[in-house]
């Protein structure tokens, strides 16, 4: 079987899954945690990592292709020269790997122990306070004989 994506109609991805997966078609809709600030509040949300897409995983000669057009929430095939373009499993396995480094790097807790690795403070030792948006977290670190809270890319935090 070979990976497809999808075109989904607008704020219909759920919708289309949904409807996808009522026909036993296997489906991948990639999701991440994000956190925005709306009206001053902080809230967190998953939303599509592909906004408008999905995909799909489907033999060449499944009768199923014939249903994808009229399936609620489904805009069109993904396709090249009218011909589905078909993606590698190992495109599809690399995203659902990086999923899985992001969803560990956004389970730290509070008070949890990290260590840098990478910019300036690259190899200390560091203490996990918060989130700061999407791409950065405030930290701990011992310097200068105190605490200092740092600001640093989330991508810089390893166990």
């Amino acid at each position: 079987m070979t990976w497809y994506a999808l075109q989904h109609k607008p704020a219909q991805g759920d919708r289309a899954l949904a409807h996808l997966q009522n026909q036993d078609i296997t489906c991948f809709y990639p999701k991440i945690r994000v956190e925005k600030i709306k009206a001053g509040k902080r809230t967190k949300k998953l939303e599509p990592l592909f906004p408008g897409y999905l995909f799909i995983n489907l033999e060449q000669t499944d009768p199923s292709w014939a249903k994808l057009r009229s399936t609620r929430g489904v805009l069109r095939v993904v396709s090249f020269a009218n011909k589905p373009a078909a993606i590698a499993d190992e495109v599809i396995q690399h995203i659902k790997d990086s999923l899985d480094t992001v969803t560990r790097q956004g389970g730290l807790k509070p008070g949890e122990a990290v260590q840098l690795s990478e910019g300036p403070f690259e190899g200390i030792n560091a203490v996990f306070q918060a989130y700061d948006g999407q791409e950065r977290a405030i930290v701990l670190i011992h310097f200068m004989q105190k605490e200092q809270r740092v600001k640093v890319p989330v991508g810089a935090l390893g166990r």
